[in-house]
């Protein structure tokens, strides 16, 4: 039987040393054998999908498997603002097999859904954007088993809609496959779509699936009233929302480690503000940060913007 799973590295959670617990390097607790911690407490289950099977599908750079372990290391020397109680736990990576994608999917999905069943945030760190339709299945199963509606915020350029290849998942295909499975509770809402990677018909296939989107060049600070009226609305109109950071979504002058690098994205200061409304609505149940890219990335600077969007959610969350 494949192994699909690796444990964490210890080694990877490293950074200036101080006297008391300053920062994520010194909190992160790694895990190993996959044995969640329950009890009632909130705490923070970190997972990552080394894996980019779905992005050479797509005709992609690929990469993107080492992306989590390059996030890890760049999380690890940022200052940790987060209570003092919470539990952070790094339960390491899903690999991909050869070509079997698909097991590894299968394996993400049920840690998902186990996660959440044992009061975990779960934090997942891509891998390519096809590791969305694993994650989404694991908390779309725990969302309907509490008769609760979910919404899917997504930071992107592109709409992952694609239809298969082959009659396979990719890492452009993974919100038309929870739309496919779930065509009554499929509550979607894409940021910063770029019409020169998404062709007249994906942007039908949204409008088919009823999605919402807001493309690139509505979505710039100048514009917040409208972006925080059409976020606000799919939150209140949920019960929880699933949140995916592509990080291809962003300028490659922030973020040229990337599979599908854009000159022209959307820049931190309006994401961050995206960020914001989310995590402090209480109904974030689940993130995942993907993409990345290492072997493109200029001075790990995508690998730290990576890491510095995870912080900031959990912080605004907690805060």
């Amino acid at each position: 039987m494949e192994k699909l799973h690796q444990n964490p590295t210890s080694a990877l959670w490293s950074g200036r040393t101080s006297d008391q617990p300053e920062y994520w390097h010194q909190i992160v607790q790694p895990v190993n054998g996959l044995e969640l911690h329950s009890g009632s407490q909130k705490k923070i289950g970190i997972l990552g999908y080394a894996g980019d099977e779905g992005v050479r599908r797509n005709r992609g750079r690929v990469g993107t498997a080492k992306g989590p372990d390059a996030i890890r290391k760049m999380l690890g020397s940022t200052a940790y603002h987060l209570p003092d109680h919470l539990s952070v736990l790094d339960y390491g990576n899903v690999i991909t097999v050869g070509e079997n994608m698909e097991g590894s999917h299968e394996l993400i999905t049920q840690i998902t859904y186990d996660l959440l069943q044992t009061n975990h945030i779960p934090v997942l760190l891509g891998g390519g954007h096809d590791l969305a339709y694993a994650h989404g299945k694991g908390v779309e199963r725990y969302v309907r088993e509490k008769n609760e509606k979910l919404g899917i915020i997504n930071l992107d350029a592109h709409f992952d809609l694609r239809h298969l290849i082959d009659g396979k998942g990719h890492s452009g295909s993974p919100f038309y496959q929870l739309a496919m499975e779930n065509p009554d509770n499929f509550n979607y809402l894409a940021l910063g779509i770029q019409r020169a990677s998404n062709p007249k018909s994906l942007f039908q296939t949204a409008e088919n699936l009823n999605a919402l989107w807001m493309v690139m060049e509505e979505f710039r600070m100048n514009n917040w009233p409208e972006i925080q009226e059409k976020i606000l609305w799919l939150i209140e109109s949920m019960d929880k929302i699933y949140l995916s950071i592509d990080l291809d979504g962003f300028s490659s002058a922030y973020a040229p480690g990337v599979s599908a690098p854009s000159p022209i994205g959307f820049d931190p200061l309006v994401s961050f503000k995206v960020f914001e409304l989310i995590a402090t609505s209480n109904k974030l149940i689940s993130m995942d940060v993907v993409e990345l890219n290492p072997q493109f990335d200029n001075d790990n600077a995508t690998a730290r913007l990576a890491a510095r969007c995870v912080e900031y959610v959990l912080r605004k969350v907690f805060q």
